[in-house]
């Protein structure tokens, strides 16, 4: 086995600096290591275990930099899916409410669910139960508050903790439905006036277009499926 020393070291390191994704920031700390581990005074021996230390610690550098080509087409994969399919997400439920003027089918929490599901489409938050489940019950909770508390803010407060508890008590835990609870409370009269009718629109039928589309989009790009369970 050929030893070198650790100024052929040195040089090799900056040399493939031109052919190789590593910083010269990266081949100092390589150099400060093999100054460290091999003192001046000791330079005349061939340590193969400093050696073995500095082409590991090489590796690790170029191996962190470097990407294969796959894992950065899956990546490209995966970000232009989140990207289109959340875009065709929300342009579906803005679409539906212009053509059906009496009912609504987004609200701003929507906005986060479609992060969660078009996102993250595995994530336990991101299952039908949770989807659904968590916004209508968030929106009762809300639309409850508002008609049983008079103070706005102690109504706000407390729609948004309710919520959060009893999504955790049915395990239809979903992040975004904190917002649809504060929705139904400082909504505004347009919000106010529909009073349970909120819960039915635009809560649970823009929750449901949400998930069939998500169940359509997710499908079609390879690695992706969605759901993992509906219940």
């Amino acid at each position: 086995m050929t030893k070198y020393t650790p100024h052929q070291i040195k040089t090799a390191l900056t040399h493939m600096q031109g052919f190789v994704d590593i910083s010269p920031q990266d081949v100092v700390e390589i150099i400060t290591t093999l100054e460290m581990l091999y003192p001046q005074h000791k330079r005349k021996k061939r340590s193969p275990r400093m050696l073995r230390i500095a082409r590991y610690r090489f590796l690790k550098f170029t191996q962190r930099k470097t990407a294969p080509a796959s894992d950065l087409r899956n990546r490209f994969t995966e970000y232009a899916a989140s990207w289109l399919f959340s875009f065709l997400g929300m342009l579906a439920l803005g679409m539906l409410g212009q053509f059906h003027i009496a009912y609504m089918f987004i609200i701003g929490s929507f906005g986060a669910s479609a992060v969660l599901i078009y996102g993250i489409p595995r994530s336990p938050l991101s299952q039908p139960r949770n989807v659904v489940g968590g916004h209508v019950l968030s929106a009762i909770v809300g639309v409850s508050m508002h008609l049983l508390v008079p103070s706005p803010l102690l109504c706000s407060a407390l729609a948004v903790s309710c919520a959060i508890l009893l999504m955790h008590m049915t395990g239809t835990l979903h992040p975004p439905g904190g917002a649809t609870a504060l929705i139904a409370t400082i909504g505004g009269d347009k919000i106010h006036d529909l009073g349970y009718l909120y819960v039915f629109s635009p809560v649970l039928c823009g929750a449901l277009v949400m998930v069939g589309m998500a169940r359509v989009m997710n499908n079609t790009v390879s690695g992706r499926r969605y759901p993992d369970r509906w219940w």
